[in-house]
Protein backbone atom coordinates (compact mmCIF):
# COMPACT_ATOMS: atom_id res chain seq x y z
CA UNK A 1 0.00 0.00 0.00
CA UNK A 2 1.62 3.27 -1.12
CA UNK A 3 0.60 6.88 -1.44
CA UNK A 4 2.89 9.45 -3.00
CA UNK A 5 3.48 11.10 0.38
CA UNK A 6 2.74 8.29 2.86
CA UNK A 7 4.45 5.04 1.98
CA UNK A 8 3.61 1.77 3.71
CA UNK A 9 6.00 -1.10 3.15
CA UNK A 10 6.66 -4.44 4.80
CA UNK A 11 9.95 -6.04 5.72
CA UNK A 12 9.08 -9.41 7.17
CA UNK A 13 6.85 -8.79 10.16
CA UNK A 14 7.74 -5.10 10.43
CA UNK A 15 5.58 -2.46 8.78
CA UNK A 16 7.27 0.84 7.92
CA UNK A 17 5.22 4.01 7.42
CA UNK A 18 7.27 6.72 5.74
CA UNK A 19 6.23 10.37 5.50
CA UNK A 20 7.54 11.49 2.13
CA UNK A 21 7.52 15.26 1.61
CA UNK A 22 11.14 16.06 2.42
CA UNK A 23 11.07 19.40 0.56
CA UNK A 24 8.39 20.51 3.06
CA UNK A 25 10.02 18.73 6.01
CA UNK A 26 7.26 16.13 5.73
CA UNK A 27 4.53 18.58 6.79
CA UNK A 28 1.18 16.81 6.74
CA UNK A 29 -1.61 17.57 4.27
CA UNK A 30 -5.22 16.42 4.72
CA UNK A 31 -4.52 13.65 2.22
CA UNK A 32 -1.52 12.49 4.24
CA UNK A 33 -3.59 12.33 7.42
CA UNK A 34 -6.21 10.31 5.51
CA UNK A 35 -3.52 7.98 4.19
CA UNK A 36 -2.08 7.47 7.66
CA UNK A 37 -5.53 6.65 9.00
CA UNK A 38 -5.99 4.10 6.20
CA UNK A 39 -2.62 2.55 7.07
CA UNK A 40 -3.71 2.19 10.70
CA UNK A 41 -6.99 0.56 9.67
CA UNK A 42 -5.18 -1.91 7.46
CA UNK A 43 -2.45 -2.77 9.96
CA UNK A 44 -4.98 -3.28 12.75
CA UNK A 45 -6.34 -6.23 10.76
CA UNK A 46 -2.95 -7.74 9.84
CA UNK A 47 -1.95 -10.33 12.43
CA UNK A 48 1.33 -10.98 10.64
CA UNK A 49 2.66 -7.54 11.61
CA UNK A 50 4.67 -7.68 14.84
CA UNK A 51 5.60 -3.97 15.00
CA UNK A 52 5.09 -0.70 13.13
CA UNK A 53 7.79 1.92 12.60
CA UNK A 54 6.92 5.50 11.62
CA UNK A 55 9.64 7.70 10.14
CA UNK A 56 10.22 10.77 8.04
CA UNK A 57 11.99 10.53 4.72
CA UNK A 58 14.89 12.73 3.72
CA UNK A 59 16.73 12.67 7.03
CA UNK A 60 15.84 16.27 8.01
CA UNK A 61 12.49 15.81 9.74
CA UNK A 62 10.07 13.30 11.20
CA UNK A 63 7.06 15.54 10.59
CA UNK A 64 7.17 19.35 10.78
CA UNK A 65 3.52 19.76 11.74
CA UNK A 66 0.50 20.29 9.53
CA UNK A 67 1.12 22.04 6.23
CA UNK A 68 0.31 25.73 6.84
CA UNK A 69 -1.58 25.97 3.55
CA UNK A 70 -4.25 23.69 4.99
CA UNK A 71 -5.46 26.51 7.25
CA UNK A 72 -6.04 29.19 4.62
CA UNK A 73 -9.75 28.38 4.21
CA UNK A 74 -10.59 28.57 7.93
CA UNK A 75 -13.44 31.04 8.38
CA UNK A 76 -15.78 29.70 11.06
CA UNK A 77 -15.48 28.01 14.48
CA UNK A 78 -16.54 24.69 12.96
CA UNK A 79 -13.43 24.79 10.75
CA UNK A 80 -11.19 24.97 13.81
CA UNK A 81 -13.08 22.41 15.87
CA UNK A 82 -13.40 20.11 12.85
CA UNK A 83 -9.64 20.26 12.28
CA UNK A 84 -8.80 19.41 15.87
CA UNK A 85 -11.34 16.56 15.86
CA UNK A 86 -9.80 15.25 12.65
CA UNK A 87 -6.34 15.27 14.19
CA UNK A 88 -7.71 13.63 17.35
CA UNK A 89 -9.29 10.88 15.23
CA UNK A 90 -6.12 10.10 13.28
CA UNK A 91 -3.83 10.35 16.30
CA UNK A 92 -6.30 8.23 18.25
CA UNK A 93 -6.24 5.53 15.57
CA UNK A 94 -2.45 5.39 15.80
CA UNK A 95 -2.56 5.38 19.60
CA UNK A 96 -5.04 2.48 19.65
CA UNK A 97 -3.30 0.39 16.98
CA UNK A 98 -3.05 -3.11 18.48
CA UNK A 99 0.60 -3.46 17.45
CA UNK A 100 3.74 -2.04 19.06
CA UNK A 101 4.51 1.31 17.40
CA UNK A 102 7.89 3.00 17.19
CA UNK A 103 8.67 6.57 16.12
CA UNK A 104 12.06 6.84 14.44
CA UNK A 105 12.79 10.56 14.71
CA UNK A 106 15.37 12.46 12.69
CA UNK A 107 15.43 16.25 12.92
CA UNK A 108 12.22 18.25 13.37
CA UNK A 109 9.36 16.63 15.26
CA UNK A 110 6.98 19.51 15.90
CA UNK A 111 3.28 20.33 16.03
CA UNK A 112 1.29 17.51 14.47
CA UNK A 113 4.49 15.50 14.21
CA UNK A 114 4.95 15.74 17.96
CA UNK A 115 1.37 14.55 18.45
CA UNK A 116 2.01 11.50 16.26
CA UNK A 117 5.28 10.66 18.00
CA UNK A 118 3.74 11.05 21.46
CA UNK A 119 1.21 8.28 20.88
CA UNK A 120 3.76 5.79 19.63
CA UNK A 121 4.77 3.21 22.22
CA UNK A 122 8.48 3.90 21.81
CA UNK A 123 10.56 6.78 20.43
CA UNK A 124 14.15 6.67 19.19
CA UNK A 125 15.87 9.73 17.79
CA UNK A 126 19.06 11.03 16.27
CA UNK A 127 21.12 13.78 17.96
CA UNK A 128 19.59 16.35 15.59
CA UNK A 129 16.04 15.93 16.92
CA UNK A 130 14.09 19.05 17.90
CA UNK A 131 10.80 18.24 19.61
CA UNK A 132 8.06 20.67 20.50
CA UNK A 133 4.92 22.61 19.71
CA UNK A 134 6.16 26.18 19.02
CA UNK A 135 2.73 27.60 18.16
CA UNK A 136 3.13 30.49 20.61
CA UNK A 137 5.67 31.98 18.21
CA UNK A 138 4.36 30.68 14.88
CA UNK A 139 0.60 30.56 14.29
CA UNK A 140 -0.96 31.48 17.61
CA UNK A 141 -3.37 28.54 17.57
CA UNK A 142 -3.75 25.87 20.25
CA UNK A 143 -3.74 22.12 20.72
CA UNK A 144 -6.87 20.11 21.38
CA UNK A 145 -7.67 19.08 24.92
CA UNK A 146 -6.71 15.49 24.04
CA UNK A 147 -3.26 16.44 22.78
CA UNK A 148 -2.58 18.74 25.74
CA UNK A 149 -3.45 15.78 27.96
CA UNK A 150 -1.05 13.55 26.05
CA UNK A 151 1.74 16.07 26.41
CA UNK A 152 1.15 16.41 30.16
CA UNK A 153 1.12 12.60 30.50
CA UNK A 154 4.44 12.31 28.68
CA UNK A 155 6.56 15.22 29.94
CA UNK A 156 4.72 16.61 32.96
CA UNK A 157 3.08 19.91 33.73
CA UNK A 158 6.20 22.08 33.96
CA UNK A 159 7.70 20.97 30.66
CA UNK A 160 4.30 21.12 28.95
CA UNK A 161 4.03 24.76 29.95
CA UNK A 162 7.53 25.36 28.62
CA UNK A 163 6.63 23.66 25.35
CA UNK A 164 3.31 25.45 24.83
CA UNK A 165 3.65 28.82 26.57
CA UNK A 166 7.36 29.47 25.91
CA UNK A 167 7.45 27.62 22.56
CA UNK A 168 10.53 25.71 23.69
CA UNK A 169 11.99 23.00 21.49
CA UNK A 170 13.61 20.09 23.30
CA UNK A 171 16.85 18.63 22.02
CA UNK A 172 17.67 14.94 21.86
CA UNK A 173 19.61 14.53 25.09
CA UNK A 174 17.18 16.60 27.15
CA UNK A 175 14.32 14.56 25.70
CA UNK A 176 16.10 11.34 26.67
CA UNK A 177 16.65 12.54 30.23
CA UNK A 178 12.97 13.54 30.45
CA UNK A 179 11.87 10.08 29.32
CA UNK A 180 10.38 11.44 26.11
CA UNK A 181 12.63 9.29 23.93
CA UNK A 182 13.94 5.84 24.78
CA UNK A 183 17.39 6.36 23.30
CA UNK A 184 19.46 8.70 21.13
CA UNK A 185 21.09 6.84 18.23
CA UNK A 186 23.53 8.03 15.56
CA UNK A 187 21.90 8.78 12.21
CA UNK A 188 24.12 6.30 10.37
CA UNK A 189 22.77 3.31 12.28
CA UNK A 190 19.36 4.33 13.63
CA UNK A 191 17.33 2.58 10.92
CA UNK A 192 19.19 -0.70 11.47
CA UNK A 193 18.96 -0.46 15.25
CA UNK A 194 15.27 0.40 15.24
CA UNK A 195 14.62 -2.47 12.83
CA UNK A 196 16.37 -4.81 15.27
CA UNK A 197 14.31 -3.47 18.18
CA UNK A 198 11.09 -3.91 16.21
CA UNK A 199 12.06 -7.46 15.26
CA UNK A 200 12.35 -8.39 18.94
CA UNK A 201 8.55 -8.32 19.22
CA UNK A 202 8.40 -11.47 17.11
CA UNK A 203 9.75 -13.25 20.21
CA UNK A 204 7.30 -11.69 22.68
CA UNK A 205 3.94 -13.13 23.73
CA UNK A 206 1.49 -11.40 21.34
CA UNK A 207 -1.46 -11.36 23.75
CA UNK A 208 0.66 -9.98 26.59
CA UNK A 209 1.99 -7.22 24.34
CA UNK A 210 -1.52 -6.34 23.16
CA UNK A 211 -2.99 -6.52 26.65
CA UNK A 212 -0.26 -4.35 28.14
CA UNK A 213 -0.73 -1.68 25.49
CA UNK A 214 -4.52 -1.76 25.80
CA UNK A 215 -4.51 -1.58 29.60
CA UNK A 216 -2.07 1.31 29.71
CA UNK A 217 -4.30 3.02 27.15
CA UNK A 218 -7.33 2.53 29.39
CA UNK A 219 -5.51 4.09 32.34
CA UNK A 220 -4.64 7.14 30.26
CA UNK A 221 -8.13 7.43 28.79
CA UNK A 222 -9.75 7.37 32.24
CA UNK A 223 -7.91 10.51 33.36
CA UNK A 224 -8.30 12.57 30.19
CA UNK A 225 -11.01 15.25 29.90
CA UNK A 226 -13.57 15.05 27.12
CA UNK A 227 -12.34 16.51 23.80
CA UNK A 228 -14.99 19.25 23.81
CA UNK A 229 -13.64 20.58 27.12
CA UNK A 230 -11.16 22.66 25.13
CA UNK A 231 -13.40 23.81 22.28
CA UNK A 232 -13.79 27.32 23.69
CA UNK A 233 -10.07 28.01 23.41
CA UNK A 234 -9.75 26.21 20.07
CA UNK A 235 -12.39 28.57 18.69
CA UNK A 236 -10.87 31.65 20.34
CA UNK A 237 -7.37 31.02 19.00
CA UNK A 238 -8.22 29.89 15.48
CA UNK A 239 -10.75 32.68 14.92
CA UNK A 240 -8.44 35.40 16.29
CA UNK A 241 -6.90 38.30 14.38
CA UNK A 242 -3.53 37.01 15.54
CA UNK A 243 -4.04 33.63 13.86
CA UNK A 244 -5.14 35.28 10.61
CA UNK A 245 -2.13 37.62 10.66
CA UNK A 246 0.32 34.83 11.49
CA UNK A 247 -1.11 32.68 8.69
CA UNK A 248 -0.79 35.62 6.30
CA UNK A 249 2.84 35.99 7.31
CA UNK A 250 3.56 32.37 6.38
CA UNK A 251 1.71 32.55 3.09
CA UNK A 252 2.59 36.06 1.91
CA UNK A 253 5.71 36.85 4.01
CA UNK A 254 4.09 39.90 5.57
CA UNK A 255 5.28 41.23 8.96
CA UNK A 256 2.96 41.53 11.94
CA UNK A 257 2.97 41.88 15.72
CA UNK A 258 0.85 39.90 18.17
CA UNK A 259 -2.23 41.87 19.27
CA UNK A 260 -3.92 39.49 21.70
CA UNK A 261 -7.13 39.71 19.67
Amino acid sequence: MSDEFVILRREGGIAWIGFNRPASRNAMTWEMYDALEACCDRLAQDDDVVAVVLHGMGGEAFVAGTDIGQFTHFAAPDDAIGYERRIDRVVGKLEALPRPTIALIEGACVGGGAALALVCDFRYCTPTMKFGVPIARTLGNTLSMSNVSRLVDMIGVARTKEALMMARLFGAEEARQAGLVNAVIDAGVIHEEVAAIAAEFAGRAPLTVQASKALVGRVLAERRPAPEAGDDWVTTCYMSDDFKAALNRFVHKTPFEWSGR
